[in-house]
């Protein structure tokens, strides 16, 4: 039998991951194949050893199509895999927040007494850290909770300021609401695509189109292949999950199975190609991390050496709020020193939607 094991199907490579030149990407492929067969991968011969076989390749496409052709005793077995190429890489970041309904609601309460957005003092905040790193900023929001509230309530007299800020400031679809948990786990198409656009239709009446991100992150991290193929006909381009071993199981890692969830548990990136979706790998969730350990943690990320390229930085809202059970007083703190820690270590900050996963000079 022939198989290519490296790269994987949607492998997303970079300087990383080879050697770069001006001419493209040299990445080493490898694989499994019959003793003593003779090996071929994209027209170029493969040294193979015992049932193993390697060969330089040269990518110099956005996607190339690797395939490996074995023959042995007059037949010919075909092996292919797509592969993404992130030409001219560089380290760079993402701020996400999830589980967001708390600062919405207090905007609709005060719209009358608010002269901008950025009164609340959660967005207040962010707006400081914007202004502070430069950093960039996406918010994963529900629907509505229980109280009561819900997005219809919210007043688009803020529309022009959420528009204004949307160069730096994005925002779509979490949940319907916080409860239950891992609502889209077994969730039809049909329920994932209903809430999306209950979200959708209101977040664009009071902050505008503008205010959309392509790249957002699903309640729990939990969905099946047809909610996530919702949110992806809906214009949704990629997820970030934790993608982490729980119980012997794979969790917040939505629909993938366990090759591919072991793949991005190593890895910052990863495209479903069948699905046109990419993931991203969470580099840190902040409210887990206590603001002494936040250095130990990053520096331990950037050690991974096929993990450290793109970093997806999050914290949840409800750490924020005195009021919460498990509020973190040094909510500020944590957040300002990740930040900071990125940005002396030549992080740029990036939507995902600019470019190639937030790199606009690839291709």
């Amino acid at each position: 039998m022939l198989r290519i094991f490296s790269p994987m199907d949607g492998a997303i490579l970079n300087r990383r991951d080879g050697v770069e030149t001006e001419k493209g990407l040299e990445i080493e492929v490898r694989g499994t194949a019959y003793s003593r067969a003779t090996v071929m991968v994209n027209g170029l011969p493969a040294r193979v050893s015992g049932d193993s076989f390697t060969c330089k390749l040269p990518l110099r496409s956005r996607t190339t199509l690797i395939k490996a052709e074995a023959e042995w005793h007059d037949q010919k077995t075909p092996d292919s895999v797509t592969v993404l190429y992130d030409k001219n890489s560089f380290r760079r970041y993402r701020m996400s927040l999830d589980d967001n309904i708390e600062f919405l609601e207090d905007i609709a309460l005060n719209a009358r007494r608010y002269r901008s957005i950025f009164d609340n003092p959660y967005l207040g905040f962010w707006r400081e850290m914007n202004q502070r790193y430069g950093m960039k900023l996406h918010i994963n929001i529900y629907y509505e909770k229980p109280s009561g509230f819900n997005l219809t309530r919210m007043p688009d007299t803020f529309k022009n300021e959420w528009r204004e800020n949307a160069h730096w400031l994005k925002m779509r679809f979490h949940a319907r609401a916080n409860d239950p948990n891992r609502p889209y786990l077994s969730a039809p198409y049909e329920k994932v695509a209903r809430e999306f656009e209950m979200v959708e239709n209101e977040q664009v009446r009071f902050a505008g189109e503008e205010s959309r991100g392509d790249f957002t992150t699903i309640h729990w991290g939990e969905a099946t292949r047809e909610g996530c193929q919702a949110v992806r006909d809906r214009g949704i381009r990629g997820l970030p999950g934790y993608f982490v071993r729980q119980n012997d199981q794979w969790a917040v890692s939505y629909y993938l199975d366990g090759r591919q969830a072991e793949h991005m548990s190593q890895h910052d990136a990863w495209k479903d190609s069948a699905m046109n979706l990419f993931f991203i790998r969470h580099a840190i969730v902040i409210n887990t991390v206590k603001l002494p350990d936040i250095p130990a943690h990053m520096q331990k990320v950037m050690a991974m050496p096929h993990a450290s390229e793109i970093l997806e930085l999050m914290i949840h809202e409800q750490y924020f709020y005195p009021w919460y059970a498990a509020y973190i007083p040094e909510f500020r703190e944590r957040v300002s020193a990740t930040l900071e820690w990125v940005t002396t270590h030549g992080y740029r900050p990036v939507h995902y939607e600019e470019g190639f996963l937030g790199n606009p000079s690839s291709f």
